[in-house]
């Protein structure tokens, strides 16, 4: 599913993708992708199209929140949690710093 995530972003011109591996750090996912799009038309259309892909090849049912605005868009595959930011909105909140282990560099695809 991870590689399905990053390659279907990848695809569709994501920028500054990360990869933040969660694994007996939370409950909640496996990994965190997180990713910025150009405009808010770019970020819905990400999003968008990374919900069929998963639905088209895993038979998931993706959730997404936030859509219409296209700010941010928050992805729950299950195993995957993927975040799609236009940049600005992504600079303000910085999940990375939040998720990252400490000391480790941002900017980096696999983390």
């Amino acid at each position: 599913m991870l590689e399905a995530v990053l390659a279907s972003v990848d695809d569709d011109k994501a920028e500054d993708i990360v990869q933040i591996d969660l694994r007996g750090r939370s409950d909640v996912a496996d990994y965190m992708v997180i990713c910025s799009g150009r405009s808010s038309r770019q970020v819905a259309a990400i999003s968008e199209k990374l919900a069929d892909r998963l639905k088209q090849t895993f038979g998931v049912s993706a959730k997404m929140e936030g859509k219409e605005t296209g700010d941010w868009v928050l992805i729950d595959t299950g195993d995957v949690i993927v975040h799609v930011f236009r940049p600005e909105v992504r600079d303000f909140y910085q999940l990375e710093k939040m998720w990252l282990p400490a000391g480790q560099v941002v900017g980096a695809r696999t983390l």
